[in-house]
């Protein structure tokens, strides 16, 4: 990217400064030559001695001063700053042989001569410390020292076997001025905080984060003689150079031997250590900042090699190369590596833990290593089928975010399906899965072929069942659930209206909840009829109590219908009597679908004895129940009761001749027969001398029963017959009374018509529209129009007759004229008026004749 011709000799040594905008250069030609990077700014200075050191000022770019500082054979070292009237050279030290190296940090500038290291202040003008070359160290000619600032205060100096690291310590006051001032003291602002020997020779040396790198020169066992000649060796007896990793504690962290071309002929001075600035390192106190990647240059006369600090990803490789697949993935996990690198990793562990034969953990790992890439899953997927491991895998499966295509998913259905150690794994599949995801038929006839055999399961049916209801097939699914006697099945019925295919499963049904079958049962019975769940129940061979189910049936069949069940009335009265005795007296009295004898025959099995007093009793072995109540019961009330309800006066004799011989039964049944035997019957037929127990006192409460009884009924004969008066009295005079029909055509005029006929004609009179016809077929009975034709009121009697109020008034005034001989129309109407008003509130008239129907007056008279 750039060139410069800047020397006619060798280039001894370059500095760049902090910004990397000017690089300066020495030559065995005595010259030093600095070039600007991105200008044509050159500048050159002539020293005629060979230059082997230059250092520019980190600053250079941004100073006015262009200051470096330069050294070489003549053994002065300039410090060159531009004044104002030009460049000036000033001579900071000389007089201790050629300047071997030379290195400026901030305003620290270090240099290496025959003697030792000195550091000097360029910031106060002041030399502060000086160390002197180790002893025992080869000539600098021979084996040059190395000088390297690892921060602004530390630096490393490494020279023969001997490593050295400086700190120096600056104090700073604060200034009038509010700003920092260095105050500079003696030799004691250098601290040396690590020293250490080694057994090879320094070619080289660089920091490494906290750590030093080392290009290291093992010696021979000759090591005196390799110093006596700078040619190179023809012998060819010297080792592989090595880079090293060192701690200040001399630990060493790291060694690589470097198979350069010719080592076996090379001198430690011929190989050489650099390491390319990067990005703030000036500045961040010697540590790497993130996404700093120092390159580190191994120089040989014929090989460059180029070194870098092992990454994540280099590690992760080594690891993967040494099978270490666990430890690789959890450097990838860290995100130490590239998240390429993750699919890379992951797979090539998968491929590890399948040879090795650990499927189970293998399909843990896949959702870590296949993430959300859905071709990586269906790959494995159908690996694992291929292997018929599939079934380990189905629980890590994704469903989405990826979603797979659905063949994936049913193909995993599939290997649970057919691995009866997974069935219930299957089922938890099934229902955890979205439906829309795969498509439940090819399942469905992979399992149907299992139906019936031996790998057949529960959790298998369950899960058939369930990918039938996927599949919309809930009669096939109903039948799965049945077996298996799911208690939401009744729920499962009334969702999917499965009403018809109960029919077959009675007996499951009953024993997942009788009531709740019972009831479904009952309510379809249109459906399934009776004798088919009675059949069922009687078949079953399961381990159930199929009679009591039966009965819980049965019962609630006639409780609903007596009749529907009525063939299977003789096994309800056997269970009846099994499980709940006290329904059976009841069930007795209603049907009528029994045989009497044989439910006689269970009932004096059992002892059921009212049961057989009623059994008998409808036989008509009437004197065989009263036997029974009397002498097992001994209960006469019940005696009496039961005599009473046959209406046999023969049946009462019998009571009473079986009661004489004992006294007790005597007395209370005197107690109860008032009412429907004469007292005096039985006292007669009572032996003479029989004690019948507290005789007066039963003998004085018939005598008082019977008195009361007797007023009650005179008391309501009287009530009867006063009742008939009345009622007699009420319907007279209302039937005698006229109704007054309004005119139909015009209802408003009716009801003013209507209300001046009850206010002139008859106030109590009771106004209605009668819409039936009159016998007198809808005309007046006097003139026989129509009642529409003459626009006058009507009047209807509860006789049916109707008449217009005109030919009724004109008939009454007649037939008043032809009785009393005086009065006209107006005078027999004010005086029926008068009539009605004078009538009392018993219904009775005051006065004389009132209206009547004419028709029927005239027929009764």
């Amino acid at each position: 990217v750039k060139e410069f011709a800047a020397h006619s000799a060798a280039v001894n040594d370059l500095s760049f400064d902090i910004e990397g905008e000017y690089i300066g250069s020495c030559s065995d030609d005595g010259s030093v030559v600095l070039n600007s990077l991105f200008t044509d700014e050159k500048l050159k200075f002539e020293y005629h001695r060979p230059m082997k050191a230059i250092a520019l000022d980190p600053d250079y770019a941004r100073k006015t001063s262009r200051r470096f500082v330069t050294g070489g054979l003549a053994g002065h070292l300039y410090f060159n700053t531009k004044k104002w009237l030009g460049y000036k050279d000033q001579v900071l030290h000389s007089g201790e042989g050629p300047i071997h190296a030379v290195k400026w940090r901030t305003s620290l500038i270090a240099w290496a001569n025959d003697a030792g290291v000195k550091v000097y202040d360029a910031a106060n003008d002041q030399r502060i410390t000086f160390i002197e070359r180790p002893r025992g160290t080869p000539h600098p000619e021979i084996l040059l020292p190395h000088l390297v600032w690892q921060d602004d205060t530390l630096l490393v100096i490494g020279w023969g076997t001997s490593v050295k690291i400086a700190a120096i310590r600056t104090n700073l006051n604060k200034g009038t001025n509010g700003t920092y001032k260095r105050v500079t003291s003696n030799m004691n602002q250098v601290d040396i905080v690590a020293s250490f020997q080694t057994s090879y020779y320094i070619s080289g040396i660089a920091p490494f984060a906290d750590a030093l790198v080392v290009l290291a020169y093992i010696p021979s066992e000759d090591g005196e003689k390799e110093f006596s000649s700078a040619m190179p060796s023809r012998q060819g007896n010297a080792q592989r150079p090595e880079v090293r990793i060192v701690s200040w504690n001399n630990d060493e962290l790291a060694t690589d031997a470097l198979p350069v071309h010719g080592f076996e002929h090379y001198k430690a001075k011929d190989y050489s250590l650099a390491h390319a600035p990067f990005s703030g390192s000036s500045y961040a106190g010697g540590q790497w900042a993130a996404g700093d990647e120092p390159i580190y240059y191994i120089v040989s006369p014929k090989d460059v090699v180029i070194a870098k600090p092992r990454d994540a990803e280099d590690h992760i490789s080594w690891l993967l190369q040494h099978g270490w697949h666990e430890k690789a993935l959890a450097a990838v996990e860290a995100g130490q590596g590239r998240s390429e690198l993750l699919d890379e990793v992951g797979s090539r562990y998968l491929d590890h833990l399948i040879v090795e034969r650990k499927y189970a953990e293998a399909a843990s790992l896949c959702p870590k290593l296949l993430r959300g890439s859905a071709t990586a899953w269906e790959r494995w997927v159908f690996h694992f089928a291929h292997l018929r491991q599939l079934p380990v895998l189905v629980p890590y499966m994704p469903t989405e975010n990826p979603r797979l295509r659905d063949t994936a998913y049913e193909v995993a259905l599939v290997a649970l399906a057919t691995n009866p150690s997974f069935h219930k794994d299957l089922l938890s599949t099934v229902k955890s899965w979205p439906r829309v995801i795969y498509s439940a038929l090819p399942v469905i006839s992979a399992i149907e072929p299992q139906l019936n055999t031996s790998s057949m399961t529960d959790a298998l049916k369950e899960a058939l069942a369930e990918l039938y209801v996927i599949n919309g097939q809930y009669e096939k699914a109903f039948s799965l659930y049945a077996d298996l006697m799911k208690p939401d099945i009744f729920d499962f019925i009334e969702k999917h209206n499965l009403h018809d295919s109960i029919r077959e499963k009675v007996v499951q049904l009953m024993m997942v909840d009788c009531k709740q079958a019972v009831n479904l049962l009952i309510q379809n019975r249109d459906l399934i009829a009776p004798s088919e769940v009675v059949s069922q129940l009687l078949n079953t061979r399961n381990k159930c109590d199929s009679r009591y189910f039966l009965h819980l049936y049965l019962h609630s069949l006639f409780e609903v219908n007596p009749h529907a069940g009525k063939d299977f009335h003789d096994m309800q009265v056997e269970l009846y009597v099994e499980y709940e005795p006290k329904m059976l007296l009841p069930f007795l009295r209603s049907s009528q679908h029994y045989t009497l004898e044989k439910a006689y025959e269970i009932c004096d099995r059992r002892d059921l004895l009212r049961e057989q007093v009623f059994i008998l009793g409808r036989m008509g072995n009437s004197k065989q129940a009263l036997a029974v109540i009397i002498n097992e019961l001994g209960d006469i009330e019940e005696a009496v009761e039961f005599v009473t309800m046959q209406h046999d006066d023969d049946l009462w004799e019998e009571l009473i001749h079986q009661c004489l011989h004992k006294p007790e039964m005597v007395g209370v049944l005197l107690e109860h027969t008032v009412g429907n035997l004469d007292p005096l019957y039985i006292v007669n037929m009572v032996p003479n001398g029989l004690e019948i127990p507290r005789l007066r006192d039963r003998l004085v409460k018939i005598i008082t029963d019977y008195r009361t009884e007797t007023s009650l009924r005179h008391g309501c004969n009287d009530i009867l017959k006063a009742d008939c008066v009345n009622l007699s009295v009420k319907y007279y005079n209302e039937a005698k009374r006229a109704v007054c029909l309004s005119n139909e055509e015009d209802d408003a005029r009716s009801k003013r018509d209507a209300s001046r006929a009850s206010q002139v004609i008859t106030p109590s009179v009771r106004n209605m529209e009668v819409k039936s016809k009159t016998r007198g077929g809808g005309r007046c009975c006097m003139c026989f129009d129509p009642f529409s034709i003459q626009n006058v009121s009507v009047v209807v009697f509860f006789c049916c007759h109707a008449y217009h109020t005109t030919c009724l008034m004109e008939s009454t005034e007649t037939n008043s004229t032809n009785k009393k001989g005086t009065g006209g129309p107006s005078e027999g109407l004010y005086e029926y008026e008068y009539e009605e008003e004078q009538e009392d509130d018993n219904g009775s008239e005051a006065g004389g004749p009132r209206m009547r129907c004419i028709l029927c007056t005239t027929a009764t008279s």
